[in-house]
């Protein structure tokens, strides 16, 4: 709980702080939502990686597997003759493959969560150029009619510069990934088995089936994020995601959740997510928008958080 308050203040404080140092821009609710319309993908993956995080696994693959899942729709939708329906489905099979297998030989083989994931990683960015190696647009009708689907929210739009009220929407990949924040939800198996193995199993807990659901559900998430990342960007390219593990697991560590298993909530991986993206909108309002400025603050943040929590957990431990 003091690491969830400690991720909403700091949230809050920066937002607080962008309207203050950069301009009313930030106080238009537009500004808000878009955070949400860009990172939506986002907070559907860093869900998943927490999951796993918080058993005292890892699953660095999520990135490559939404760049399979955008590049395989593609193809399926422009040059197959697809449509939308079967391609989400596609995208949910995709998810859940690579959850089954790496939760399968993390589990019950017992092999290290990283190597199973840094090879599925390879795996699912390789499959993506045998899928296709051109980047292209999706020019299929139904979807693009899916993707230009705005979603508006009553009473928080604004007026522009010509005097003209302009309503403030969300993208379908916004609804999607609110839905799964209602829908993730983890049991105290996952926090026992994070927290120690061995007192998990005297609990009567099953172990090796929290470790394969947890991934399991980290798969499945990752083809749904997969997915929505799709609907944002409209496109199949191999360079898609690439470092999207990495800002999934910087959200988690920002939102509370601890490496070494054991701590963590989803709605304080929400926050990370938005701490991340509002901390990359400063930098790059401020005009610093070489991308080594944001890779800095960004680990100027994860440090301040993991501070935190050696410090959390030693005065727990002390108490």
């Amino acid at each position: 709980n003091l690491l969830l308050t400690i991720t909403i203040v700091v949230f809050f404080v920066m937002y607080i702080g962008a309207i203050v140092f950069q301009g009313k821009g930030f106080l238009k609710p537009q500004t808000f939502f878009n955070i949400l319309n860009a990172n939506a993908a986002l907070i559907i993956l860093s869900c998943g990686m927490s999951l796993v995080m918080i058993t005292g696994g890892i699953d660095i693959s999520v990135g490559g597997v939404v760049a399979l899942v955008s590049m395989s729709c593609a193809v399926y939708l422009d040059f197959g003759g697809g449509n939308v329906f079967v391609s989400m489905l596609l995208a949910v099979a995709i998810g859940l493959a690579f959850g089954i297998v790496q939760g399968f030989l993390v589990a019950y083989l017992d092999i290290q969560p990283f190597i199973v994931t840094l090879a599925g990683m390879f795996f699912a960015r390789g499959m993506t150029t045998i899928v296709n190696t051109k980047p292209f647009n999706v020019a299929n009708e139904s979807f693009t009619a899916l993707k230009e689907t705005r979603v508006i929210v009553p009473g928080m739009g604004s007026v522009n510069k010509l005097g003209n009220y302009v309503n403030a929407y969300v993208e379908i990949g916004v609804i999607v990934a609110l839905i799964m924040l209602r829908w993730t939800k983890m049991g105290r198996s996952f926090y026992a088995v994070g927290g120690n193995n061995q007192s998990a199993l005297m609990l009567g807990i099953n172990v090796k089936r929290t470790k394969f659901m947890s991934h399991l559900l980290c798969g499945l998430l990752a083809g749904i994020g997969g997915y929505v990342y799709f609907l944002h960007v409209g496109s199949g390219s191999a360079s898609h995601a690439s470092g999207m593990e990495m800002n999934a697991i910087a959200s988690s560590i920002i939102g509370g959740t601890m490496l070494t298993g054991g701590v963590g909530n989803i709605i304080g991986t929400f926050f990370g997510v938005l701490s991340l993206s509002t901390i990359q909108n400063i930098v790059s309002s401020a005009g610093l928008d070489q991308a080594w400025w944001t890779g800095i603050t960004i680990a100027a943040m994860l440090c301040l958080f993991l501070v935190v929590q050696s410090v959390v957990i030693a005065r727990k431990k002390k108490m």
